[in-house]
């Protein structure tokens, strides 16, 4: 009988399909690379123009900047610092102050202040005027407003007239008893209350040469004539003031309980012309002329 011939490729041929197999397995599980490089950029989100770091300190700030026009992506680290230094602050308050320069020494980083000849222009411990600056169109008042030989700013005095007028019909008597000072007037005056009082103490009520309010032709002091205008606060007139001054432009410059702001201590007798619409909105808002500023002047160049 005729043996029947083995088929001896089937081994292999079962063999080559195992490995064609794994082969074909391996290659459909392979995974893409990854990678644990702490350099490459993982953003929260990547539309953001800010880098992830930026946007985490965004994030501790509340992302103050899509809600704050006045946000200066430039202070970022400041506003952080001084967010730790006064915890207790709302964030829109921290952005103001560091703003105003409030996180650093007065009469440290000043530069001259801008808009010059305007009612808006600003005066305070880290904005200042040239020595030679004198404000155009300055006038007398008329001696039914003032004592001898003061002067305003055009618009200004004749704001101020008007309110004096209104005063008076109202039973009332507002005068002004200082206005224009040129800078070398106030370097003069600076420099006896700090012989006086020594710097430290002079600073808190007397503004160092070129930074003083006076200077722009936009202020009076007042008093009633029949009292000195220290204790102004104490008259009827000052109660007519409060009421009454934003009607024709002036604030209160350096109002009580804003003393951490202003860098001054509270006078009742300094008022400030700024124009109906800037006066009003800081009566009705409580705020002092140097938050006003940096929300809604500063950078409206």
């Amino acid at each position: 009988m005729k043996k029947k011939k083995k088929k001896t490729w089937i081994p292999f041929l079962v063999i080559l399909l195992l490995i064609g197999g794994g082969i074909i397995f391996w290659i459909l599980n392979q995974k893409q690379p990854t990678t644990n490089n702490d350099d490459t950029k993982q953003p929260n989100d990547s539309s953001s123009p800010y880098s992830k770091e930026e946007q985490e300190k965004l994030g501790q700030l509340d992302n103050a900047q899509e809600k704050l026009d006045y946000f200066n992506m430039d202070y970022l680290d400041r506003y952080l610092a001084y967010q730790e230094q006064n915890p207790t602050l709302a964030i829109e308050d921290v952005i103001t102050r560091v703003n105003i320069g409030l996180d650093q020494p007065y009469y440290t980083n000043t530069k001259e202040s801008p808009y010059l000849n305007q009612i808006y222009l600003l005066s305070n411990k880290y904005l200042f005027m040239p020595s030679d600056y004198v404000p155009d169109g300055l006038e007398a008042i008329s001696s039914d407003c003032a004592r001898s030989g003061m002067q305003l700013v055009s618009e200004a005095r004749q704001q101020f007239e008007a309110l004096c007028k209104q005063a008076k019909e109202d039973g009332y008597t507002i005068r002004a008893m200082s206005s224009y000072r040129s800078y070398d007037y106030q370097d003069n005056l600076y420099q006896r209350y700090v012989a006086q009082d020594g710097v430290e103490e002079a600073d808190t009520y007397s503004a160092r040469p070129g930074f003083s309010e006076h200077q722009t032709g936009l202020v009076v002091d007042v008093d009633n004539n029949k009292i000195d205008y220290t204790d102004f606060e104490q008259t009827d007139e000052f109660e007519w003031m409060q009421d009454h001054a934003h009607e024709f432009g002036f604030i209160l410059r350096y109002p009580k309980g804003k003393e951490d702001i202003t860098g001054y201590t509270y006078e009742a007798w300094h008022y400030r012309y700024v124009g109906e619409d800037i006066a009003t909105y800081i009566h009705e808002h409580d705020i002092t002329f140097d938050e006003y500023y940096v929300r809604f002047i500063e950078n409206k160049k």
